[in-house]
């Protein structure tokens, strides 16, 4: 099973706007290479699909897509493989956010 992490700034106290914003991820992911937006994330399993309705913003790495969900003021990330530590870390970083398990 994946690990899930969270960028947010919820435990910054001093950071004025709390919440990451969906029109903040839509600009900051625009000027980044390899990044798209979705409204919706499907996941193919063996007999079925589903599908989930949200605001993702969805990575390309190699031939998979990597989708880093904004919820709720934060974006979750599951870590399938080890080269998405450092996109988080860059992006927690560049959002003025921290990172946190769960």
């Amino acid at each position: 099973m994946n690990q899930r992490f969270r960028i947010t700034r919820s435990m910054q106290d001093n950071h004025a706007e709390q919440a990451i914003t969906l029109e903040e991820c839509k600009q900051y992911f625009a000027s980044q290479p390899d990044f798209t937006y979705s409204q919706v994330f499907s996941v193919k399993g063996p007999e079925s699909i589903m599908t989930i309705d949200g605001d993702f913003f969805m990575w390309r790495l190699g031939d998979a897509e990597i989708p880093f969900r904004l919820y709720m003021g934060d974006l979750y990330v599951a870590l399938s493989t080890e080269a998405i530590v450092p996109k988080m870390l860059e992006i927690a970083t560049d959002l003025r956010a921290d990172v946190v398990e769960g």
